[in-house]
Order: C-alpha cells, then structure tokens, then sequence
C-alpha cells in the first residue's frame, strides 16, 4: 500500500491552499456573524477547478477521484472554512454533481453539470423528514404520477442550502407503501428548479453552520416532468446509498480538517502565553497530552476516510469504510475543538480566537448527516452480523 501522493494529487493540494488561504479565518469569521452564503469563496474553489476534482472530462471536471475530492476539502477546511466547507462540497458535487455523473439522463449531465462545476448554480437535496429523521425509508413525501410528470405534496426539515440553490435533488415515494414488495421499493429521485410553485421553505434559526442556511420546505400540488427523474423510477433506494456513501466522505475530509486547524490555534496560543514564570503554558503535559491523543485520533479518521475514497474509485465496497470514519471524526474533532477551547481559556470563548466558531460547527456532526448510534446499528448489523435492534 503506496501513501505517497502524486504529482497531479499535491497540486490539486497546492490550489485548494492557495484558495484557502486567500479566504481565511478572518473571512469565515466575517461570514458566520451576517449569516451569509460564502460565495466569494465558492467562486473561488471552482474557478481554481476544485468542485468538479471527482466529476468526469466530458462536463469540464477533472476525471479524477473521492480521494482527490477528500485531499481538496481536508485543506480548505484546515486554512479557515472548518467543517462548513464539507457542506459546501456535498450540497453540490455530491448532491448535484454524484447524483447526475451516476443517475442522471445525457440531456441532465449535459445542461447542468458544466453549471455546477462552474459555479453558476448551486444545489440542494430535500431528504430528511419531520416523521422520517433517519428512517428514509418511511419517507411520507409522495409524487403521484399524472399527465407528463408527477404530482409531489409532503414537508421536508433540516434542509441545506435551499435559499442559495437553484437546483434540488427531492427524494419521494412513488409507490405507497402497501403496494410495494419491501419498504425500500418505491422511493424515486428527482431534481427539480427551487424556484417552481408550491415549492416553500422557512429558515431554521440555528447555532453554528450559519454561513448555510437550514430550512423546513413544503411541497404543495409541486408539477414534477417526466424529464426530471434522476435514476429509476421506484428503485431509487440504492441509488441514494449510493451518493449517500460519498457524502460522509467529504463531511469526514472537513472534519479531519477542522480538528487540524483548531490543534494548529491551540498550540500556537499555547506556545505564545507565559503565565506561571518564563515557560510557554504549551510546556504542560496537562495541555499537551490531550491535543495529541486527539492528533493521534485524527489521523486515524482520516486514514480510514482516505481508504473509504480509494475503495470508492476502484468500485469496491466503501460504505463500512465511511460511515466509520465520519463517526471516529464526528467524535473526535467534537473534543479537539472543546480542548483547543480549554487550552486557551476565557479567550477560547470569545469569537475573535475563532475556536469556538469551529467548536459550533462541528458539533452539528454528531447526529448529522447521519447520527453515531445509526452508525453504530450499521457497524453491528453489517460488519458484526448482529440482529437488527430497531
């Protein structure tokens, strides 16, 4: 096994810092306080060729992988965006660009994928419900087939991205539950103009992720075209895994990031303040040795997501690989960021040290995209061949 990286691999690397840190932690900082999309920055990323790394030549990508997809998030997030910049990359690569690269019809991946590697367009995916959570399967959304397309009434909530989307991947069921052979039949896949009418959505007010707004969005009597089903029409469940699966691999590229970024702010604070005589606060073990359990603790997140991503690309069996590796991350960076904190003190807590901005975001990654204890009901059924406990 070769962890030596390419040449073409450590200049997609060299790119993602010089955006990075062109836009640095004094912009995010600027963003998170209005509440604003971080457009200036999304601009940048694709004019750098960053957001089409993993989307094919043919549409203006580069052809390349999930793992060069994952080297690119790892140092935006580390020069300043924190685990928002995974977002940025799932609502849009991922949710956009995986979902019409492997689903979508030649007339979708001709019009839109240039759009979205560009820049020119955002997207969004309209998954979660109020009653479904992490159920998907018990999705109450319905597209009701009629005329030339589709008929789509439900709710969805926690939705990011909505105001700043032009574009949305909606998830719904097409065949009621009592007609279908097993609960994952019937789910179908659609992409769909935001602005279309009865598309609504409301804000949700929330404490870290700001610079992307979440939303509750209702759908009602939404005309869905026939030309707007991405993958197969009631075998959608599968597919979905499928950009699913990608999406924990740049959610845990950010997060490996993240805790970076907040370790490299915990030491250079501690290695400037002298409190108790001449030596710098960083001296103390008690200090030093939980930032380098969670150094530690990190890079082996970050391994297991770099094998996720190279399991992606040669076509063999990621999910396993992902989903743990979003859960050690989750995890992990949830305590870097709170000891970076405590590292430096009253000062951790103030919004100028930026720490706590990271600390906020990531603390979202617990439960979301998807919480620990699903993970860990996968692990235990899937890996460990135990029953099923829910």
């Amino acid at each position: 096994m070769d962890f030596r990286l390419s040449d073409e691999q450590k200049l997609m690397i060299d790119a993602a810092r010089k955006v990075g840190d062109h836009f640095g932690l004094e912009y995010w900082r600027k963003q998170d306080a209005a509440k604003a999309f971080p457009i200036e920055f999304w601009h940048a990323v694709c004019e750098a060729g960053l957001c089409g790394a993993a989307l094919p030549t043919a549409v203006g990508g580069s052809g390349l992988g999930m793992f060069e997809l994952a080297l690119v998030v790892e140092t935006l997030a580390a020069c300043g965006g924190g685990s928002t910049v995974g977002q940025l990359f799932m609502i849009n690569p991922i949710f956009g660009g995986v979902a019409l690269s492997r689903f979508g019809t030649p007339a979708m991946k001709a019009e839109l994928l240039p759009k979205i590697i560009t820049g020119e367009i955002n997207c969004c995916m309209a998954l979660t419900e109020p009653d479904a959570g992490t159920n998907t399967l018990e999705l109450r959304s319905f597209a009701a087939a009629g005329g030339a397309g589709w008929r789509l009434n439900g709710r969805k909530i926690w939705i990011t991205g909505v105001p700043d989307a032009a574009k949305m991947l909606v998830v719904a069921r097409t065949k009621k539950l009592d007609e279908c052979k097993s609960r994952s039949d019937g789910l179908s896949m659609f992409m769909i103009d935001v602005d279309r009418k009865g598309l609504t959505h409301s804000a949700i007010d929330k404490v870290g992720t700001r610079t992307l707004a979440s939303s509750s969005v209702f759908f009602d009597d939404v005309h869905i075209d026939s030309d707007e089903l991405v993958g197969t029409l009631h075998r959608g469940w599968h597919e979905l895994l499928d950009v699913l699966n990608t999406e924990r691999i740049v959610t845990t590229a950010a997060l490996a990031g993240t805790g970076e970024l907040a370790i490299k702010l915990a030491v250079k604070y501690g290695n400037d303040r002298k409190v108790f005589g001449s030596m710098p606060i960083s001296s103390y073990q008690g200090l030093q040795f939980p930032l380098a359990q969670c150094h530690v603790e990190i890079e082996a997140a970050r391994l297991l997501n770099h094998k996720a991503a190279v399991n992606c690309d040669m076509g063999l069996p990621y999910g396993s690989e992902a989903n743990a590796a979003k859960l050690l991350a989750a995890q992990v960076v949830g305590r870097t960021t709170e000891r970076a904190m405590q590292t430096m003190g009253g000062m951790g807590y103030a919004t100028e040290f930026h720490v706590e901005r990271l600390w906020r975001d990531a603390r979202l990654f617990r439960f979301a995209p998807v919480s620990e204890e699903m993970i860990l009901n996968f692990v235990a059924n899937h890996d460990l061949g135990m029953p099923r406990s829910y």
